[in-house]
């Protein structure tokens, strides 16, 4: 069985969690890093538990031909023109989220994976853990009948205790409380209630606590959606919290309803007193250790060997929910809402 070779992309905090994953799914080994720092073959060798040659420039990792794919795990602002380059050099692509932090960038990355023919796979992993797994079968089995109703939110306090802070801070890295965290909670709610958004309405705030004082943009924001059916949903994307990490989720539907891992369907004939709990793991940190990046990573090396595009998390399904976010955000600064073809 072939074993895709994968270059890392940025040796920072989500790289680890990226290289334990790839190095444990059974078609693809980490053989290569790079880096702008100067890193030490054997020390990384001995952490990844496999060898691998470290990189200071990254057109030299790009031209090993036996280099099947990479994974991009640099600063948030770096993305497209490390994508842009990979896909230029024929690797398929792993890439953090956001994809970028402008649309403009976002098409530019898209542009340059078609013309190379690549395959992708964007990290929006929150799409293949437990509790949403289990969320979108029940949905799928009809047991909550039509939503006209869901809200995804995501809490989650990123501050001086949490890795990314020092560059998450800053407006050129972070880019907004949707960009930097409060996406996957959007992309979770685009999963669950499709993609046909018609026009969103987003406000913005923040906290006056002192702790997150040094951010230089609003780290509080609700966005509403209307879809072209009429339904109706809602995101929140708090980073300022002070409260353990939540992912809320609730969706009501024509035959029932679901809250975070309870639910109650009329076509089951569950108690509509009491709620009936799913068993499943809830997404209850954002340490990217926790993070569901093995199954991803799985099916999109299974998804290259097939010869066929990712399912759920693919570039095309990531940049629909860009186009979302870049849409909620530029209402929230304007005030006004905003149109989607």
């Amino acid at each position: 069985m072939k074993k895709y070779n994968v270059g890392i992309i940025g040796y920072g905090w989500v790289a680890s969690a990226h290289i334990a994953a790839i190095n444990a799914t059974n078609l693809a080994q980490v053989t290569a890093i790079y880096s702008s720092r100067q890193l030490d073959d054997a020390d990384v060798s001995a952490k990844a538990g496999s060898t691998i040659q470290t990189y200071t420039d990254l057109q030299a990792m790009l031209a090993d031909k036996n280099l099947d794919a990479v994974s991009i795990c640099s600063y948030p602002y770096q993305h497209k023109d490390h994508a842009v380059a990979a896909a230029a050099a024929g690797k398929h692509l792993i890439i953090e989220k956001p994809l970028a932090l402008s649309w403009e960038d976002c098409q530019a990355i898209e542009t340059a994976v078609k013309k190379a023919g690549v395959k992708t796979c964007v990290c929006f992993e929150v799409r293949y853990s437990s509790q949403f797994t289990a969320t979108k079968a029940l949905i799928d089995e009809g047991l909550l009948g039509n939503i006209h109703y869901g809200e995804i939110d995501y809490y989650h306090g990123i501050g001086p205790w949490y890795s990314p802070f020092r560059w998450n801070i800053r407006k050129d890295a972070g880019g907004s409380a949707l960009l930097t965290a409060g996406c996957h909670a959007l992309d979770a709610l685009l999963m669950c209630m499709g993609t046909d958004v018609t026009e969103v309405t987003s406000y913005d705030t923040k906290s006056r606590s002192e702790i997150f004082e040094p951010y230089e943009y609003p780290t509080s924001s609700v966005t509403i959606l209307k879809f072209s059916t009429g339904r109706i949903g809602k995101c929140a994307a708090i980073v300022d919290c002070l409260q353990p990490y939540y992912f809320h989720t609730h969706l009501c539907g024509s035959e029932g309803s679901l809250l975070d891992n309870k639910f109650h369907s009329m076509k089951l004939g569950t108690n509509r007193h009491q709620w009936s709990t799913l068993a499943m793991k809830m997404l209850d940190s954002g340490d990217v250790s926790d993070h569901p990046y093995q199954n991803q990573f799985q099916t999109f090396f299974e998804s290259i060997e097939q010869g066929v595009e990712m399912p759920l998390t693919s570039l095309k399904d990531a940049l629909r929910t860009h186009e979302i976010i870049f849409a909620a955000d530029q209402s929230a600064s304007t005030g006004t809402t905003v149109k989607i073809g």
